[in-house]
């Protein structure tokens, strides 16, 4: 009951090993039979001549006549929309928010007021330091006043000692007279020291002075935090009696005018783009938009070994967002390509993608090829020569320097 399923399985297990590990003896055994059969009588003149003219051990095949043709070539990345510009305003001084918020969403002008903070003690602050300052500068005359007074007693201590040294040289003088004067000159000259000094210290009392009022015009003027560029609200400004510290966050605004489109583009294609070049997007939405590269990074990304590019768009109606998914397209130098069938493709033993074509010895060549791009109509690829004969049907069934006989099918448009 069961012998004819067994015998079944051996015939299709004999099978399948002659047709993976004795390929070469079932071809050229499939290709003798073909002769043989060709060498047959037959009724048809046509088909006894045909039969008569073609070689031993070929195989049929139907191919294409390819040329070369120049086609655009362009880098495609995946990317997102990014701001031109996106800043958080924050306070750099305490103090409450005494203006009533802006909400998102608005559209902002540059050194547009977007939080106000309350002026609190600052005032009297500033008019403390000006006092402070007022009194140290009128204590400028009296100091000076004093040095000059130190530094006429000096002068005069000074003479009265030379010639006390003269007197006491002739004998006119005591030595007691010479020693007091001696002491008078150095008295003077500490006198002159300590007005020195306290002069000194009133400079420096107008200096911590200034810099008090520095500072607190300064804190006064960062009371008000404005708009640094002109842009759109992401966020609320601080709203109405909030409390701010130095960090505190205002607002968050962003300019969509310019926007940027960015991409990473692999090594192996990072030389084919060029500050400069038009680019195209498509966005998530389908919306599809236009720019040139405007950056393109000197270093890669540690991890994906990719280099950074921004191409600038313009958004005028700011219909684009920060943060869409972008395919985008690089224009490129053109290639030399064909267009060929995605059926012609194959494979060789080492895994290689590419095509068979005929020499000109009607011999079988693989040759492997470069995918450039995939289209409705076909593949691009590179690598073939000018002009190339392309086996499309049958190139599984031949390997290389197998003669065949081909028939040629109309090129694709």
């Amino acid at each position: 009951m069961k012998l004819i399923p067994l015998l079944t399985a051996i015939l299709v297990t004999a099978f399948l090993y002659f047709l993976v590990f004795e390929r070469d003896d079932l071809l050229a055994f499939a290709q003798t039979e073909t002769t043989e059969d060709t060498t047959g009588e037959t009724n048809d003149p046509a088909q006894a001549t045909e039969a008569s003219e073609e070689p031993a051990n070929v195989i049929r095949v139907f191919a294409l006549k390819s040329q070369a043709r120049q086609v655009d070539s362009a880098v495609i990345l995946r990317g997102q929309t990014e701001a031109a510009r996106s800043v958080e305003v924050r306070a750099q001084t305490s103090g409450q928010v005494v203006s009533d918020p802006l909400r998102k969403g608005n559209y902002v002008s540059k050194d547009q007021m977007l939080c106000q903070i309350d002026v609190g003690t600052r005032e009297a602050s500033l008019a403390e330091a000006n006092a402070r300052l007022a009194e140290a500068q009128a204590r400028v005359p009296e100091t000076q006043a004093r040095l000059q007074e130190a530094m006429a007693r000096l002068d005069e201590a000074k003479i009265n000692d030379n010639a006390a040294s003269k007197l006491s040289q002739g004998g006119f003088a005591s030595e007691t007279r010479v020693a007091s004067a001696q002491a008078a000159v150095r008295a003077a000259e500490a006198t002159v020291a300590g007005a020195k000094s306290g002069l000194q210290s009133t400079g420096a009392g107008i200096q911590s002075a200034e810099a008090a009022i520095a500072s607190v015009r300064k804190d006064i003027d960062r009371l008000g935090i404005t708009a640094p560029f002109e842009g759109l609200l992401e966020t609320d400004t601080a709203e109405l009696g909030s409390l701010l510290q130095p960090g505190s966050l205002c607002a968050t605004i962003l300019q969509l005018d310019p926007i940027k489109l960015v991409g990473f583009v692999p090594e192996t294609e990072v030389d084919r783009v060029e500050i400069g070049a038009l680019a195209g997007a498509r966005l998530s939405g389908g919306q599809e938009v236009q720019g040139r590269v405007t950056f393109l990074s000197r270093s890669a990304d540690q991890t994906t070994r990719t280099f950074r590019v921004e191409i600038q768009v313009p958004n005028s109606d700011l219909s684009i967002r920060d943060g869409q998914t972008a395919e985008i397209i690089v224009a490129a130098d053109g290639d030399s390509a064909h267009l060929l069938p995605q059926s012609a493709l194959t494979l060789d033993d080492s895994g290689d993608l590419g095509v068979r074509i005929i020499d000109e010895d009607s011999k079988a060549q693989f040759v492997a090829l470069k995918l450039l791009r995939d289209t409705s109509k076909g593949v691009w690829v590179s690598g073939l020569p000018e002009t190339a004969n392309v086996i499309t049907i049958g190139q599984e069934y031949v390997i290389d320097d197998v003669l065949v006989v081909p028939t040629y099918e109309e090129p694709t448009q």
